[in-house]
């Protein structure tokens, strides 16, 4: 592990399994070749986020791509987190343009300029993969993000990721059918990320807290700024939780609020339901409780 510009950078022990693979079957400089451009494609995300202002703690490479730790997860907007999702990529859009214009000016070996334009395909079509940490996946999040709620979009983005790499193990079995032996490298790749997904998918109540964190700390700037909010209506009965469940990533929100009173309805900013689950007191209790 070694720290540059404030950022921790360290090699997942997938890669080192890789590594040593290719150590052994004599491809390391190819090996060597896969480390620079994954570390290329991920100085991309990194050189994007630090340009929102995101500030990063972490990036572990892997051999398909990285894992950034950053502090701003949970409070990031759909169109942030969806461009710096697809800066990694455009860096392997770039490097594989140069190694096709340097194979046609006869500066490199053919075959090698080849072979490092495949490589950038592959990775940037790999992390295109709609499942989660990939860009794809990142991506999906944004776009659910516009169509459903907060906690429905981590529900929605952890099954689909599990979908998706379960048919990543299926398909490096496939081969096991025609008596051929299963694709070990697409094998390993999916089982880490299946294991990744079904731990996202356990957190989801420890994401969705850290999302209400981020909220919380973000309202008081949404009410200096005059922000255009969005109301909700619900009924005094419902729970704390179950209301703040309703919020949407890219909207603030008035909660309307029926029969919480003998007024009939009245209104709480989301903030108040925020404070209401991260008080330390129970978030079942019904909301109507807040205004007493």
């Amino acid at each position: 592990m070694i720290k540059c510009g404030g950022i921790r950078w360290s090699i997942h022990p997938l890669f080192i399994i890789v590594m040593l693979a290719s150590a052994v079957t004599g491809y390391f400089a190819e090996l060597l070749t896969l480390f620079i451009l994954v570390l290329v494609h991920e100085l991309g995300h990194v050189v994007v986020a630090k340009g929102f202002g995101w500030t990063i703690r972490e990036v572990k490479l892997l051999p398909f791509g990285g894992v950034a730790e950053v502090d701003e997860a949970g409070g990031i907007t759909a169109k942030e987190d969806a461009i710096v999702a697809i800066a990694g990529p455009l860096q392997n859009v770039w490097m594989g343009a140069l190694a096709w214009g340097l194979g046609v000016a006869g500066i490199w070996d053919e075959a090698w300029a080849q072979y490092v334009g495949q490589a950038n395909l592959m990775i940037a079509l790999f992390n295109l993969l709609p499942i989660y940490p990939l860009d794809g996946g990142k991506l999906l999040q944004a776009l659910l993000s516009y169509m459903m709620n907060y906690y429905r979009m981590l529900i929605w983005s952890a099954r689909l990721s599990l979908l998706f790499s379960a048919m990543m193990l299926l398909g490096a079995l496939f081969p096991l059918i025609g008596g051929e032996g299963i694709q070990l490298n697409l094998f390993i790749v999916g089982t880490f990320l299946l294991v990744s997904n079904w731990t996202y998918h356990r957190n989801i109540p420890y994401l969705f807290y850290r999302f209400l964190t981020h909220r919380s700390n973000q309202a008081e700037d949404v009410s200096e700024q005059g922000k255009t909010v969005s109301p909700i209506i619900v009924n005094g009965k419902q729970s704390v939780l179950s209301v703040a469940k309703l919020f949407n990533r890219e909207r603030y929100h008035l909660v309307y609020v029926i029969g919480a009173s003998s007024t009939g309805l009245q209104v709480l900013p989301e903030g108040r339901i925020v404070d209401g689950c991260l008080s330390g007191l129970n978030p079942h209790r019904a909301v109507s409780e807040l205004f007493s």
